[in-house]
């Protein structure tokens, strides 16, 4: 009888294991993800987001007389309890950490405690050139243990590229997106000279047919240099961002965010998140997307503060359109990025939550819902167990998100409607809460939004003058959807600050 039950406890244990490998190998469409998640929050209709599509009947609001139905945005010097934050002190021991916690559990999600180690590699090693000057860029690996499920592989893909000739650590800019050599060292034309004889000769031998193919073109080679081409240049006519930065003597990190958590909603049982739920649904409060690159950029700092090339008291995130909300998320969470540069965030990034002009909250809650805490979707409610929600009733706003970066370096940057960066992004929004944010930056003694020489009270300037004179900054440039033509305004900027100068 003893035998029996061990051997039932024993077949049950590898059922319910087997049992859970396959759910969580199974495919899971994003439909279901999502459906999921409106299940466990009690939610039985979500209001759809508005069209982009200004005419199509549900097409996005863009009358700025009805852009503001929630027109008291949370106050960042307010605790909860609605008392007024008096000293720095009391914000960073009481108001920061409440905002922090808010901005967890209803917006972006929690980081879980128990998210696994990651173990830096450096892969390959080239020496190139950029711009016609000399860099070294390490290829690096970062592996996620995933002992807890071996189903599920992280490996960050992340490449750093230095200038080959600089006197001691530099600044780098961290910047979301493919990772890769930039410009791979290639053989020389003696060295390409023997791959080819030695590649003809193995093609020989296999089909020896091929001998006379290669004697009536004696000129032929299969491999050759790569023939030179002048780089695409920047909307404003300027050099790519990459290379602006090394001539500047910056160094850059290109870091892949897919590779930390893919950008659709199949992919949160996979991935980082996957990972460290073993294959399972989130819970309401679980990290989505954003929360998750941010914690990958993190990761990524954590090798760069090891690497003697870099300065890693002044390393900076960078990132456009979704990505411009996950370098702001960063730079809000991780106090160890010196600065930011925010591109065409829009909602969910430097964009008010609670305006009505182009994207909406409900876009989030229904299409992008995987970048958000499944809380949030409680806001584009309109038929739950707990009633209805709207964008009011949001605890917090992107006003605060920007006020958690105080007093570092923050540069909120967008480009034309005219050009491509779509009205749907809602400038104004980002600049209203970017004027909000100030007082926080001067709060804590840092120059906040300054035009020469003075504190900026305006409205939102037009497109191409910045406010660049405080450690809080605006320009809106006149090309599209990138930060491109803003780069070099921000090198400039955060050279002033950090006392930063390109040497030869």
């Amino acid at each position: 009888m003893w035998l029996g039950m061990v051997l039932a406890v024993t077949g049950m244990t590898f059922f319910v294991e087997t049992a859970r490998t396959q759910s969580a190998s199974a495919p899971v469409t994003a439909e279901q993800d999502h459906a999921n998640m409106m299940q466990q929050l009690g939610i039985e209709a979500l209001r759809p987001g508005p069209s982009g599509d200004e005419s199509a009947p549900n097409h996005a609001n863009y009358d700025e007389s009805k852009a503001n139905p929630y027109p008291k945005i949370p106050d960042p010097l307010m605790m909860e309890n609605g008392e007024k934050v008096t000293t720095p002190t009391m914000w960073w021991h009481e108001r920061r950490p409440q905002l922090l916690e808010e901005f967890s559990e209803y917006v972006y999600g929690k980081v879980p405690k128990d998210v696994p180690a990651v173990r830096w590699t450096v892969t390959a090693v080239d020496h190139e050139n950029l711009g016609f000057r000399p860099v070294i860029a390490k290829d690096l690996i970062g592996e996620v243990d995933n002992a807890a499920d071996p189903a599920i592989s992280v490996k960050i893909h992340m490449t750093l590229v230095t200038p080959a000739n600089a006197k001691g650590p530099v600044p780098v800019l961290m910047m979301f997106g493919p990772a890769g050599f930039p410009n791979p060292h290639e053989p020389s034309a003696e060295e390409f000279a023997r791959i080819n004889a030695a590649w003809k000769k193995m093609a020989t031998a296999e089909d020896p047919t091929l001998a006379q193919v290669f004697s009536d073109h004696p000129a032929w080679e299969p491999f050759h240099a790569t023939p030179f081409r002048f780089p695409q240049l920047n909307a404003d006519g300027g050099f790519p961002n990459t290379w602006q930065l090394i001539a500047d003597g910056w160094g850059f990190v290109l870091i892949d965010p897919a590779s930390v958590q893919a950008d659709n909603g199949e992919g949160l049982r996979r991935g980082i998140i996957g990972l460290v739920n073993k294959g399972q649904p989130r819970k309401p409060d679980d990290w989505g997307a954003l929360r998750a690159w941010a914690w990958g950029a993190g990761r990524g700092l954590d090798y760069l503060e090891t690497d003697p090339a870099v300065d890693a008291k002044h390393v900076g995130i960078e990132g456009v359109s979704r990505y411009g909300k996950a370098a702001l998320v960063t730079m809000a969470f991780d106090q160890r990025f010196a600065m930011v540069l925010v591109g065409s965030s829009g909602k969910g990034g430097a964009t008010l939550l609670r305006r009505n002009f182009g994207e909406a909250v409900e876009s989030l809650t229904g299409g992008e819902y995987y970048w958000m805490a499944g809380n949030f979707l409680k806001y584009g409610a309109s038929k739950a167990k707990f009633g209805s929600m709207n964008p009011g009733d949001i605890p917090v706003d992107s006003n605060e998100l920007i006020a958690l970066c105080a007093p570092r370096l923050t540069f909120i940057s967008y480009g034309s409607p005219a050009k491509g960066d779509s009205k749907w992004l809602d400038h104004e929004g980002s600049f209203k809460a970017t004027m909000d944010a100030n007082r926080v930056f001067t709060f804590l003694g840092a120059k906040g939004l300054t035009m020469d020489g003075k504190p900026y009270t305006g409205p939102m300037p037009p497109i191409n003058q910045g406010i660049l004179d405080g450690q809080l900054a605006w320009r809106q440039h006149d090309g599209g959807h990138t930060d491109a033509p803003n780069m070099k305004y921000f090198i400039a900027w955060a050279d002033r600050w950090i006392g930063h100068s390109a040497t030869e």
